[in-house]
């Protein structure tokens, strides 16, 4: 039977597979281009985006306390290291054996985890000028998406309600309507894309 569950699974695993393809023919000067996670090349992205398949809930628990209670101190510090000591091909590979994995992120379900990679595989993919997933696997991601994750990001959608041009979904329920890409949603909702220049570009 195929549920919305299922179809979650099945398009994570497309993009790992796609990301996987993507990756693999990267150039060493791409490997080290700064991504849109601030402070991270690609190789620490990438690196990141191994992060579920490589630890144990455990260490993870271990690692944050280390960093003072805090994930993001404890996740930066786990990427810089991985991408230190695995090479490229490494990274790759340890993410195409787990194109499978059916990891999902804590109290975030089956689309927890196909936004983890979709938004991961947007900082690697728009910096490097390379393909985006398509409209509707983005849509998915967009349509769990609200003001207050927004705001989570340092992002104020007062007033505004972001329409995707490319999908049938939107974001927000201001009265003035912003149509862009449902990409570019994405990026502005987590705070890779300022509002303004989005809107200005009519992209």
């Amino acid at each position: 039977m195929h549920t919305p569950e299922t179809h979650l699974t099945s398009e994570t695993q497309a993009e790992r597979e796609r990301l996987a393809d993507l990756f693999r023919d990267l150039s060493p000067e791409q490997w080290d281009t700064a991504s849109l996670c601030t402070g991270w090349r690609v190789r620490e992205v990438v690196a990141h985006m191994t992060m579920p398949f490589r630890t144990r809930p455990l260490s993870v628990i271990a690692g944050v306390l280390m960093a003072g209670f805090s994930f993001h101190r404890y996740a930066d510090r786990d990427a810089r290291s991985t991408a230190r000591q695995e090479s490229q091909a490494e990274l790759v590979d340890l993410l195409r054996r787990n194109i499978d994995n059916p990891w999902q992120p804590p109290g975030a379900g089956g689309v927890g985890a196909l936004s983890h990679d979709v938004i991961h595989g947007l900082d690697v993919t728009e910096p490097l000028g390379l393909p985006a997933p398509p409209s509707d696997r983005i849509a998915l991601v967009l349509a769990s998406a609200s003001p207050r994750r927004a705001r989570y990001f340092g992002v104020n959608l007062a007033g505004q309600r972001l329409t995707a041009t490319d999908a049938d979904v939107s974001v927000g329920e201001g009265a003035n309507v912003v149509p862009m890409t449902a990409k570019d949603i994405l990026l502005v909702i987590t705070g890779r894309l300022p509002l303004d220049r989005a809107a200005a570009s009519g992209r």
